[in-house]
């Protein structure tokens, strides 16, 4: 494989946002894709491939570089070199990239991987808290299993199309997909591909969801005609879902405190024919008051450390700080309390997050269930969805129903 300046420049500069300036890796990429309407496929791949791959081990990298954060210029051609180096490609004659000492660079690698947290490059608080909450044994499988690169899986809008007919339109845009065992909605593709330039796509016959993320909406049990309320809705991934389960009938009401994820919602609704969604913006105490006992079903889809979804954000593993974990805790449990309130005498609650910590999940739920606000409701079933047993993101659901 032969570098190209222009695309390795690319990878640099991106590097420096997302360690140096705090932007995100999917935001970095994004921009870095769009320095030049010239590279094909490939070259795309490479930058995207290549950011996300420094991004996934930087620990290792840096370990191995002797390179500390904030990063010069010079410390990421270090980590660049370190990269081309286990990656087995020829180091090209450029004044930015030196002397790179091969041997040693090698060496260093074997002797780290011996060790867990330079191994799956993760912090050492992050390294303690999962052994604590799942175990050495279970928390080794599952970090080698979130530092793999993610799948793209499809989910058919069966308001629009059958999976069957869906995989065919699909195979005439060149884009090739399997079924998915146990999710009826699901297709992963076998080579990845840009799917959201696809006909298939603007005509709203699919969205862009993991496998273990098509299980939430499915695990709520709605019907045609209900009345369901989506209370953590963001841009409408499983909004989306509980309205294609419910045919188009009945009232999805997609709650959020940021309207902007809000409109974005309104955009892809629109894209895939969904009429039955109402928009509320949580702005107040009123929006929840007004459903108080209304609501046949409600979602509480958690916001988390989302250590469930590493692989597909990387550099959380660097952004994510103990105190934010245990914050959210407790504006877990306060949703909980609030939100729960909207389920009327007979109906369901499921409560998801996109984390792997039982501090996060059951114990929430356990808690939630000995309160005031909980009494009236029965526990009914959990999924604990772990990636190295799924192959897919790590997930967590419980299926609450009231008395």
């Amino acid at each position: 494989m032969r570098l190209h300046r222009n695309l390795t420049f690319a990878v640099i500069d991106s590097i420096r946002d997302i360690f140096n300036e705090g932007v995100y890796a999917d935001k970095a990429v994004e921009k870095a894709l769009k320095r030049d309407k010239r590279w094909g496929a490939r070259d795309r791949k490479f930058v995207a491939e290549t950011i996300y791959d420094i991004v996934r081990w930087n620990r290792l990298y840096a370990e191995i570089a002797e390179v500390k954060v904030p990063y010069d210029r010079d410390n990421i051609w270090r980590l660049f070199s370190v990269w081309c180096i286990l990656r087995g490609i020829k180091l090209p004659d450029w004044n930015q990239i030196g002397d790179v000492p091969e041997r040693r660079i090698k060496g260093r690698f074997a002797e780290l991987s011996k060790t867990r947290k330079f191994r799956e490059s993760i912090p050492d608080w992050m390294d303690e808290l999962c052994v604590s909450e799942l175990g050495e044994e279970v928390w080794t499988k599952e970090i080698a299993a979130l530092n793999k690169q993610a799948s793209v899986i499809l989910r058919t809008n069966t308001l629009n199309i059958s999976k069957e007919l869906l995989q065919k339109k699909l195979r005439t845009e060149n884009v090739i997909t399997q079924f998915v065992p146990n999710h009826p909605d699901a297709l992963i593709l076998e080579e990845r591909a840009n799917v959201f330039r696809t006909e298939a796509f603007h005509n709203g016959f699919f969205e862009v969801q993991d496998a273990s993320s098509q299980l939430v909406a499915a695990y709520l049990d709605v019907k045609p005609g209900m009345k369901v309320v989506d209370t953590c809705a963001g841009a409408g991934g499983k909004t989306l879902h509980l309205s294609a389960l419910m045919e188009n009938k009945g009232q999805v009401i997609a709650m959020d405190i940021y309207e902007s994820k809000l409109r974005k919602l309104k955009v892809r609704a629109k894209r895939n024919k969904a009429h039955n969604i109402e928009l509320r913006v949580i702005d107040s105490t009123k929006p929840i008051k007004k459903l108080h006992g209304k609501a046949d079903r409600v979602l509480i889809d958690a916001p988390c450390s989302g250590l469930g979804v590493i692989r597909r954000n990387p550099d959380s593993k660097w952004k994510l700080q103990p105190e934010f974990i245990d914050n959210i805790k407790k504006v877990q449990q306060e949703i909980l309390q609030s939100y729960s309130k909207m389920v009327k005498p007979g109906g369901k609650l499921v409560y998801a997050t996109c984390s792997i910590l039982p501090s996060e999940n059951q114990n929430q739920v356990d808690e939630f269930l000995t309160s005031e606000s909980g009494k009236d409701f029965t526990f009914v079933s959990d999924n604990k969805v772990l990636a190295h047993k799924s192959g897919f993101d790590g997930f967590y659901m419980a299926l609450l129903e009231k008395k």
